[in-house]
């Protein structure tokens, strides 16, 4: 199974990318993506951008990752 997170470029210095998601800044390898620019979001997985997505798209999933961040701080908060 692969997770992916996407991500905004917020910077681009050869094959290495700064991206930003949810106030998260990490760096990406984007030599699987060589048609990315600063303002495009990736999906990335283990420090890769594996995929261009579209903003909406984007938008939909991170929606989703941060309903499971928090459904998942709720479940914790039940075990103590």
């Amino acid at each position: 199974m692969c997770l992916a997170i996407p991500m905004k470029v917020e910077k681009i210095e050869g094959l290495w990318a700064r991206v930003e998601s949810q106030g998260f800044r990490m760096r990406a390898n984007i030599a699987m993506t060589p048609d990315v620019n600063i303002g495009d979001y990736v999906l990335v997985h283990a420090g890769f951008a594996i995929e261009k997505v579209k903003p909406e798209e984007a938008g939909e999933d991170l929606k989703l990752w941060s309903e499971l961040i928090r459904l998942s701080v709720v479940e914790a908060g039940k075990t103590r």
